[in-house]
């Protein structure tokens, strides 16, 4: 008995319908879970992790630390009081921002007050510009 197999082609193609792929219905799983796995370790993990990271940084936060918040204020922590931070940003001059709304940590004020930061800038500018005037002569 002859091969008819590439009638059944023909008639699929004359009814307009595409016929059966070989391999069935399961063959573009492989490459779907691959794209999935791409996808997962490109974008999806790696954001995670930083959002892990940063809630352990609002979770531990403490009064006295200068912070940055996502707007670029400038502050050190004076008071928290479950979601809401009060932070001095200038001598007499307090605000209260969502704990959520501090964008990194940059230390404590304890480790270096506040004015001799500005001093000891002064002084480090004074001696390279002495330096350079030494260099020049």
């Amino acid at each position: 008995m002859p091969d008819l197999g590439w009638i059944h082609i023909l008639v699929a193609q004359a009814e307009g319908q595409q016929p059966e792929p070989p391999g069935g219905a399961l063959s573009f799983l492989p490459p779907l879970i691959i794209m999935f796995l791409i996808f997962y370790f490109v974008l999806i993990r790696p954001e995670q992790k930083k959002q892990a990271k940063a809630r352990q940084m609002l979770n531990e936060l403490k009064e006295g630390e200068n912070i940055v918040t996502l707007s670029g204020i400038h502050g050190t922590i004076k008071k928290i009081k479950d979601d809401v931070v009060t932070l001095q940003i200038a001598d007499n001059v307090r605000i209260k921002i969502e704990r959520s709304a501090i964008g990194r940590v940059k230390g404590t004020s304890e480790s270096r007050p506040e004015g001799k930061k500005d001093k000891d800038k002064d002084k480090d500018k004074d001696k390279e510009t002495d330096k350079d005037e030494k260099d020049k002569e």
